[in-house]
Parts: structure tokens; C-alpha cells; sequence
């Protein structure tokens, strides 16, 4: 066996970013949390050796350990896991701060910085994770997915375009760091609105660069699960997510009610107009949990919904500050292009399900005849845009359904799979690339609707999820697409921002202010034998948009196509119990890597 192969062998770590933070844990707990950490880093390099004795067999492989999060939620890094105090929904959050390991990578010496606040992506609820403060709760910080990754394809294939891979990185050859493959040798990419365009050599103009179906899926971004809604503030006043549209009585013959708690809704059958239910992005801020704290809401306080923005709940980790001083955290983007999940029951099959998107105003829709299954989609303005196709959906039954606009397409998904209709689901260009919303029509501030015309449904488990939104920078400005950073968003405060996605007069106000007007497009060239690569986690990531001596991977740098995660972070107990289990495997995230 060659050098090179004995070589791979060794267990290395793939820098995921490197934004210099400091690091860990309170004071009494920390013997113990690197005790701990000792021994768990023993089981699992146990488990990577019986691992990788048996791929060896197969092909070249080689272990790493994610340490940072620019590729979240994609790949961990050093991460908190826990399951929010109000709605109960588990999501992580970034730790890198807590993280010996990356310190120690990094050059830094001292104390660790704790990890103070985290935010829940689904209501928004910020838990004090910070042991050494009266109320905060001690919450273990876990270290990154370990992965394997296959030196095998780039020996006998060229890479591929949305491949997660990792390379050595340009400035310094000895760092591993890991990112997904964008930009192909000798094209020219441009990053504007959080989209990828890609000019081949040769080529007059850059077209719009589209994933499969199966790649959008596994890049998509959660916004909103129905299943966790807060009883205790709908209680209290404030208004849940999805609701009917326009606001009807439950009781009156035709609406939509909800039989759980605005959880799921259901029609018995509806008259030949197209009865709504629709979801508004009502994200609480901090000054309203505060007031919702205090009782219900006072009789003059009505909540606003909101955009949707590029928010990452793996970004909202604090560090020795108030949560309200980093308004960054609430994304400073608007994402347009998003992605309808539900289980649809069908009651009564007289009619259509109709699933609808709407995008800087223009409504995209596809419409389900529930008696005989054909799907049809159509877009505002756009006469003959009509693909048609047969799905499973015939009579009664339940079916899960995904219907997303993405890339300039229309996808639709029946119990996983996607669907072929009988004509192409891409679309030109609208020039919808900024919000519209009216006193008359919500457009952008209710961008997800399902509607009944004659049919009796009933839905459930719905959940909105959005798309990667790319930011465009040249390295130069903040890491927005703004390119007057003093007049945009990156300066406004808390309240200022949550104000500014709520009021639809600022969107289209003078263009010298309006950060719609205002957005910075990235253009970078690649020669032969050069690549480009961004992290999924775009506000976070230290990829190519931000390197000042290339701005590019030469073609010898690269590694190998991350293939699985075969040990996230164990946990010490039975999940979802209080049964002790030492390392008891975090199967939820094992998997191929998307």
C-alpha cells in the first residue's frame, strides 16, 4: 500500500469554517465535560476504526470530524442540541464558541466563551443555556458529525456540481475545509437574490443553475412546522400561523375548522369559490415574549406578520450579550422561494385540493382533481403555462404532498416521489424579485396557501421550508448583498428590522434607501482545472466568496466527496426518556450526505 493510501487512513478534521470565535462550558461543570468528552471521543474512535476496516475493503475512504457549522444544518459542527421549553421542537445551535478542539485549531488560548442564549426556530422562544446564571439550564455542547468521505470518485470521475466535498484549502494547504461544489472549471458564476447563474466559456449570457428534485429537498431550509403550536399563546392572544383565509366563521357552512388547536384544518365541502387556509409568518420577538410573560396581550397590541428571511437557528447562539444587540441573527434577506409540505386527506373527492405559492406578489399554483388524480399547474400571467399529470390522488385517501417553487420551477412530490408532467415546470423570468403585499391581498406576507373548491379535505403535519439563500459579497462589504451597508439593513436595529419586514410601504420605497434596490451581485471566473464552493449555512460560512488570494479550488487540492455521517454526537440517556444509555447512537442523523 502507497504512502498516500496509508495515510488516509488517519482520522483528520474538515474545517467547516474559520470566523475566529474563542470557546466552552461553566466553571464547576468543566472537568467533568471533558472528562466525558474523553471518553466518548474513545468509543467513537473505536467505532470510526471497525468502520473504516470494513469500507477499506470497498474503496479509499477517509474519517472527519465537522467542527464548525458553515455547513448547518447540512453538517454539525460543535453544536447544542436540546428541545425548546414552549413548543418542544428540537433543533441545534451553534457551539463552536464551547468547543476545546476548535480552539485549539485556531491558535486560541484562554478560557472557552459559554454559549448564553439560543433561539427556537419554530416560536422564536430564547433559552438561557448559560449554567452560571440563576435561571439558565445546563445544556451538554456536542461535537461535529463525524463523516466519511470517499477519495475514490475524484480518482475516476470528475466532480459534480451540489456535491458536499472536501478540499484543502487555498491559503493554507495543511486545513482540510468543507463546502458543497458550485462552480465547474472555466465558467464564469454570478450570485444575485440567493440564486446560482452559471456562463459557460463561450456562452453570451448566464442562465439560472437548477438541482434535482432530490438535491432541493435535501437542501431545504424548515421555516415553520405546524405541529408545534404554542397553546399558551394563542391562549393569550396571539395568532397562530395558519388560519382561513379570508377570515370566516369556523361554524358557517363551506370554512375550514381546525379540531386541534389550529394544528390541522378540515372541509366538509366547500361551493364553487376556492375556500383558503393560508400561513402568515407571525414570529414573535423578544420584547413580545416579554409580554406575553406579563398575560394576554393588551387590546391595542396587534401582532404584524412578517417576510420570511434567511434565518438560521444555528446562528442564534449568544455569547456574553443580549440576544436583542444581534439583530443579524434574524436574517437579513428575504427568501421568495419556498416549499409546501402536508399529509392530504381526502373526504369527499367531488373537487379540487389546490396548493398555492405566491413570489413577489405573482401566485403559483397547482390544483389536485381529487376524483380522477390529474395535477395541474399554473403561474399568474403566464396563459400558456399548463403542465398537466396523473398522480395517485383518486377518490379518497391519505397521500403526502410537497409542491415547491424553486429555481425558476414548479416541483410536485405524491407520497415522496416526484411527479413528471406532460411539459417543462420551468418558467422565465417574472421580475418578481421583491415582496408585494396590499390592505386587499396579504401576496408576500401570506406566501402558502391550500384551498377546497367542492371537495372535502382535511390536512395536517404542514410544514414550510425555504430555499438556501446565497449571499452575494466580494469580501470587501458585511456578508449582505447590500452594497450601501450604512443605509441597509445590517444597520438598523432589533426593532427596526422586525419593523421593516412587516411594513410593505418600506419595500418600494426611494431606490437610494430601499435595500431591494440596493442588492450587491458577486461575479467570479474560473479557469481550467479551478472550482468554487460555498457552505450551505451562507451568513457563516468561510468559503470562496471570502478568500483574498483565491478565490478558487485548483483541481489538486481536492480530496474527496463526503459521503455519509456515520457518528453524529451520541447521546448518555434513551432519547426522550430518562433511561441512562451511554453513547447511545443519534440515529436520526446518520445517513448519505446530500
Amino acid at each position: 500500500m502507497s504512502r498516500k493510501r496509508a495515510s488516509s487512513r488517519k482520522q483528520r478534521t474538515a474545517r467547516s469554517s474559520d470566523a475566529p470565535k474563542s470557546a466552552p462550558v461553566e466553571p464547576s461543570g468543566l472537568q467533568a465535560y471533558f472528562t466525558a468528552s474523553a471518553i466518548r471521543e474513545t468509543v467513537e474512535s473505536i467505532v470510526v476504526a471497525f468502520v473504516l476496516a470494513f469500507l477499506f475493503r470497498t474503496f479509499e475512504a477517509e474519517a472527519f470530524v465537522i467542527p464548525t457549522g458553515s455547513m448547518a444544518p447540512t453538517l454539525m459542527g460543535a453544536h447544542k442540541d436540546l428541545a425548546c421549553p414552549e413548543c418542544g421542537y428540537w433543533y441545534a445551535a451553534g457551539a463552536s464558541s464551547e468547543a476545546e478542539d476548535v480552539a485549539r485549531q485556531r491558535g486560541i488560548m484562554g478560557p472557552l466563551t459559554p454559549v448564553s442564549d439560543v433561539t427556537c426556530p419554530m416560536c422564536r422562544y430564547i433559552t438561557n443555556v448559560d449554567p452560571r446564571t440563576p435561571d439558565g439550564r445546563d445544556y451538554p455542547t456536542y461535537g461535529g458529525d463525524r463523516i466519511l468521505v470517499s477519495k475514490f470518485n475524484f480518482e475516476f470521475n470528475d466532480p459534480r456540481r451540489w456535491d458536499v466535498t472536501v478540499f484543502k484549502y487555498p491559503g493554507g494547504a495543511e486545513t482540510n475545509y468543507i463546502k458543497r461544489l458550485v462552480g465547474l472549471p472555466s465558467e464564469t458564476l454570478r450570485i444575485w437574490h440567493g440564486d446560482l447563474y452559471v456562463r459557460p466559456r463561450g456562452a453570451d449570457d448566464f442562465h439560472l443553475e437548477r438541482r434535482t428534485p432530490s438535491k432541493l429537498r435535501a437542501m431545504a431550509q424548515i421555516v415553520y412546522d405546524n405541529d408545534y403550536v404554542v397553546d399558551a399563546m394563542t391562549e393569550k392572544g396571539w395568532p397562530v400561523r395558519w388560519q382561513p383565509w379570508p377570515a370566516t366563521d369556523a361554524e358557517t357552512e363551506g370554512g375550514w375548522r381546525s379540531p386541534d388547536g389550529s394544528r390541522s384544518y378540515e372541509i366538509d365541502s366547500s361551493p364553487d369559490d376556492v375556500r383558503w387556509i393560508g400561513y402568515q409568518h407571525f414570529t414573535p420577538s423578544i420584547n413580545d415574549w416579554k409580554m406575553l410573560a406579563q398575560g394576554p396581550l393588551p387590546d391595542n397590541v396587534r401582532p404584524r406578520p412578517r417576510l420570511i428571511t434567511d434565518f438560521y437557528a444555528y446562528n442564534t447562539s449568544v455569547q456574553r450579550g443580549d440576544p436583542e444587540d444581534q439583530p443579524q441573527m434574524l436574517g437579513l434577506h428575504w427568501v421568495g422561494d419556498l416549499m409546501l409540505d402536508c399529509q392530504l386527506d381526502v373526504t369527499r373527492a367531488d373537487g379540487d385540493a389546490l396548493l398555492e405559492l405566491i413570489e413577489g406578489g405573482v401566485r403559483f399554483q397547482c390544483r389536485i382533481d381529487c376524483a380522477t388524480g390529474e395535477a395541474r399547474l399554473s403561474i399568474d400571467g403566464l396563459d400558456n403555462y399548463e403542465p398537466t399529470a396523473q398522480t395517485d390522488i383518486r377518490g379518497g385517501g391519505s397521500h403526502s404532498v410537497s409542491f415547491a417553487n424553486i429555481d425558476d420551477q414548479l416541483l410536485l412530490w405524491i407520497d415522496g416521489s416526484p411527479i413528471e408532467f406532460d411539459s417543462p415546470t420551468t418558467y422565465p423570468d417574472l421580475k418578481n424579485d421583491r415582496p408585494v403585499a396590499t390592505d386587499s391581498e396579504p401576496g408576500d406576507l401570506m406566501p402558502a396557501r391550500i384551498g377546497s373548491r367542492g371537495a372535502g379535505l382535511r390536512v395536517r403535519n404542514l410544514r414550510l421550508w425555504r430555499d438556501i439563500y446565497y449571499i452575494a459579497t466580494d469580501g470587501r462589504n458585511p456578508v449582505s448583498d447590500y452594497r450601501r451597508p450604512r443605509a441597509m439593513l445590517a444597520q438598523l436595529n432589533y426593532e427596526e428590522l422586525l419593523n421593516f419586514w412587516s411594513t410593505p410601504s418600506l419595500w418600494t420605497s426611494d431606490s437610494s434607501t430601499n435595500p431591494f434596490d440596493q442588492r450587491h451581485e458577486a461575479v467570479y471566473e474560473l479557469d481550467d482545472d479551478q472550482f468554487f464552493v460555498l457552505g450551505d449555512n451562507s451568513p457563516l460560512s468561510q468559503d470562496a466568496r471570502l478568500w483574498f488570494a483565491e478565490r478558487y479550488v485548483a483541481r489538486d487540492l481536492l480530496v474527496g466527496k463526503a459521503l455519509y455521517i456515520f457518528w453524529p454526537h451520541s447521546f448518555d440517556r434513551v432519547p426522550g426518556t430518562r433511561i441512562p444509555f451511554p453513547f447511545f447512537p443519534n440515529f436520526a442523523r446518520m445517513g448519505f450526505i446530500r
